[in-house]
This record gives C-alpha cells, sequence and structure tokens, in this order.
C-alpha cells in the first residue's frame, strides 16, 4: 500500500480571533492605534489653538489664516483617499507607520515658519500624513476584532482622535502663554517621531490582509505572536472566510450593491465635517472676539473636543443596542439643535459651555460613529479604502467649512446667525441617515423576495 502524506494543518484566522483570549496582544495593538489618532488629532488641531497667537504676532487678518486651515484639510483629504487605497494593497503596518515618521517631521519644521505662505505649504504637507492615519488604524482594530466587538474597538481607537484634539487645547493653553505658539509644534511633532519608533517593532500586520494577498508566511509569524500556543509549522495552511478581490478598490465601494450606501455615507461625513472643522478651527477666535480671554477661548474649544470624547464613547454603546441609523438620526438632529444655539448663549458662560459640550457630543463624536459605520460595512479588501474615502470626501467639507466661516466672519456676520448657518449641514446630515435607512430597508425587502 502507498502510505498518503498527512494532510497540512489548517487555521482559520476568524475562528482564532474569536476563541483566542490575549489581552496582552490586543492591549498593545489598541494602545498604539489609539495613540497613533491621539497624536493625529492633537496635530489636525493644533492650528486652530495657535491661531489667535499666530494672529497677535504676525499682525494678520482672521480671514487671512482661512486657508492655511484649509490647506491642512485639503492634505488631509487627499492623504486619506490615495493612501487608504495604497493600504489596500501594501497594508495597513507600513503606511501607518511611513505616515507617522512623515508628519511628525513636518511638524517638527513648523516652528521655523515666518510667512503664511509658507505656513500654507507646510500645512499642506502635514495634512498628507494625518489623512490616512484614522482609516489605517480603524482598519487595523476592526481586522483583530471579532464582529461582536468590531464597532465598540473601533469607536474606542478613534476615541484617541477627539482626545487628542481635547488634549491639544489644554497643552496649547499651558504652553504658548510661556513658551509661544512654536512650542505646540515643538510638542506636536517630537511625540510621534517616539511613536513610529515604536510602532516598527510592536505593530502587527493584518492578519486577513496577509492571507487575501498571498503573504502566508508573514502570517504565520503574526499568528504565532498572536497565539504562542498555537501549532504552526511551515506546512500550516492559514485561512480565511472572505475572497480575494483583485479589482480596482475605489470601484469596488460601488459594486455588489454598495454604490447607494457609499455615496450616502460619503454625503453624510462630508455634511457633518463642514461643521466639525468649522467649529473646531474658528471657536476660539470667535469667542474670543466676543470678549473672552485668550486662555477662556481656548478652554471653549476644548470642551467642543471633550464633549466629542464623551459622545464617541457612549454612542458606541447605543450603537451596540440600537443600530447605527437610530443613534445617528437623534444624534445629528441634536447636533443641530445645539449648535444653532451656540450664537445665542454666547454671552453666558456656563450656558455656552454646556451649548458647546453637547454639540461636540453630536457633530465630533457622531463622525467617529460614521467612520465605523464604513468599516462595519466594508468587507477586509475594502475596508481601508472604504473608510478613507468616506473620509476624504467628507474633508471636502471641512475644506469647506473653514472657508465659509472665514468669509462669514469677514462680513461680520452676528454670533447668532453665524451658528444657525452651521446648524444646516448637521441637519442634512440627519436626512441623509433617513436615506440610508430607506436603502437598508430596501436592500433587506429584496433580500427576503429572493428568499
Amino acid at each position: 500500500m502507498t502510505a498518503h502524506p498527512a494532510p497540512s494543518p489548517v487555521i482559520e484566522v476568524e475562528r482564532v480571533l474569536s476563541e483566542t483570549r490575549h489581552p496582552a496582544f490586543h492591549f498593545l495593538l489598541l494602545a498604539l492605534c489609539g495613540l497613533c489618532l491621539v497624536i493625529d488629532g492633537f496635530d489636525a488641531q493644533a492650528m486652530g489653538y495657535v491661531a489667535p497667537s499666530v494672529i497677535g504676532e504676525w499682525h494678520v487678518s482672521k480671514a487671512a489664516l482661512g486657508p492655511v486651515f484649509s490647506a491642512s484639510l485639503f492634505g488631509m483629504l487627499l492623504g486619506a483617499l490615495g493612501l487608504s487605497v495604497l493600504a489596500d494593497r501594501i497594508g495597513r503596518r507600513p503606511v501607518l507607520i511611513g505616515a507617522t515618521f512623515f508628519f511628525a517631521l513636518s511638524m517638527l519644521a513648523t516652528p521655523f515658519v515666518t510667512t503664511i505662505p509658507t505656513l500654507i505649504a507646510l500645512r499642506f504637507i502635514t495634512g498628507l500624513g494625518l489623512g490616512c492615519i484614522m482609516p489605517n488604524a480603524m482598519a487595523l482594530v476592526g481586522e483583530f476584532s471579532t464582529p461582536v466587538h468590531r464597532v465598540k474597538r473601533m469607536m474606542l481607537v478613534s476615541c484617541g482622535f477627539t482626545v487628542g484634539a481635547a488634549l491639544g487645547g489644554f497643552i496649547s493653553a499651558a504652553l504658548i502663554p510661556s513658551y509661544g505658539w512654536r512650542a505646540v509644534f515643538w510638542v506636536g511633532g517630537a511625540v510621534p517621531l517616539l511613536l513610529a519608533f515604536a510602532m516598527l517593532v510592536a505593530l502587527p500586520e493584518s492578519l486577513q490582509f496577509l492571507v487575501l494577498k498571498g503573504h502566508t508566511g508573514r502570517a504565520r509569524r503574526w499568528l504565532a505572536k498572536f497565539d504562542p500556543a498555537l501549532p504552526i509549522d511551515g506546512n500550516t495552511r492559514i485561512v480565511v472566510r472572505e475572497k480575494a478581490d483583485d479589482g480596482a478598490p475605489v470601484a469596488e465601494l460601488f459594486r455588489a450593491g454598495r454604490g447607494r450606501v457609499t455615496l450616502i455615507l460619503w454625503a453624510i461625513s462630508f455634511m457633518n465635517l463642514i461643521d466639525l472643522y468649522f467649529l473646531s478651527n474658528w471657536l476660539p477666535t470667535v469667542m474670543r472676539d466676543a470678549g473672552y480671554s485668550p486662555s477662556t477661548a481656548v478652554i471653549v474649544g476644548t470642551v467642543l473636543q471633550t464633549g466629542g470624547v464623551v459622545g464617541t464613547l457612549l454612542l458606541g454603546w447605543f450603537i451596540e443596542r440600537f443600530g447605527f441609523v437610530r443613534v445617528l438620526f437623534v444624534c445629528f438632529v441634536g447636533a443641530a439643535l445645539t449648535v444653532g444655539a451656540i450664537g445665542t448663549v454666547a454671552h453666558a458662560l456656563p450656558w455656552l459651555l454646556v451649548v458647546v459640550f453637547a454639540g461636540g457630543f453630536c457633530v465630533v463624536g457622531g463622525q467617529p460613529a460614521v467612520n465605523a459605520l464604513a468599516g462595519h460595512y466594508y468587507p477586509t479588501s475594502l475596508r481601508s479604502t472604504g473608510i478613507g474615502w468616506s473620509l476624504g470626501i467628507g474633508r471636502i467639507g471641512s475644506v469647506i467649512g473653514p472657508l465659509i466661516g472665514g468669509q462669514l466672519i469677514a462680513l461680520n456676520w452676528s454670533n447668532a446667525s453665524l451658528f444657525h448657518a452651521a446648524a444646516v449641514p448637521v441637519l442634512c446630515s440627519a436626512l441623509f441617515v433617513l436615506a440610508l435607512a430607506g436603502v437598508t430597508l430596501q436592500r433587506g425587502a429584496a433580500t427576503a423576495r429572493a428568499t
């Protein structure tokens, strides 16, 4: 009789992730990706916090900083669109590490700038690196999570961006009076540089991505680190439940019935980010013009981001229980009401802080929920592209928001009128969420008829 070779052992990635309890590994992954987003949020909002000081030192108009804000956001837009697609080609790990090195060096160069045109150029370059951090960090965390925990973990790690933006306010308020606005960029560049070296050593690559791209040797090595008890050798076959997709990632966002949901996600993100970046960039300056001291104006901006941190954490909990559509609709209706009220209560600091906190809860906290929806909706082969393009198209709104805000301020609109106008985009986001509910119901009905 001829002896047949024993079949190669097979390990399914999703089953290992579901059955293996390895809290140290998950903690390290969440910590590295979360810190990436903390620094991302700090650096993305840094210009908003130093703007009043730059205006005073350089003797420029407030409207002159509108292009500076938008340059960074335009860079983030291009980074999200281009580098998220690259990450679905070469992996989340190299893109995250490379982008972190890149924007760290760009931030360290910013204190040497002395003119508005140079500042515009450097903020654009910095934005290119910042733009791909969110989609890739969320995609990587999502791919090391089971479906039961995916939304909660993606929301948790995305909270890092808002934490960083809020910390930026406190750190800026502490640094600027003693060391000047340039110190904010020294800190914002040095910390991510150290983090990039740490990620070189410890950041894992997505197991599903490695298997789908045929990098089984690397998948075996990372699986062995994830669970040293697994019986893995050179003959072990590593498999995933998804199928590889060799099509163009962006085109795939519109195939297999995904087109309408993709467009609605883009529209929701676009409208919400108009408000998020208008508020983040102009709120401290508008409050300073309303009669508050520079430190108090910065604290008002920080309260916005603090509300976003609380919103991100609680909205993830609500989404697990009530679903994305219901939570996001209530969230954006609440955003319209609270943002519209900011100008009306601006004269009373206690009420102002309450309303700004609530606005941050809904606007700033709502955006990670939209990002998590994209990460939950798209498969592994499209996850980074799906999140990145939702954010990237949305960031067209983030470029427009500060520009429109600057022009309305230059036209001497009253605070009440300014924030009433700002309530319109998030109200549109609420309407697009209703459209998303309609598409979901139609697809459910079509599936039921097919079965």
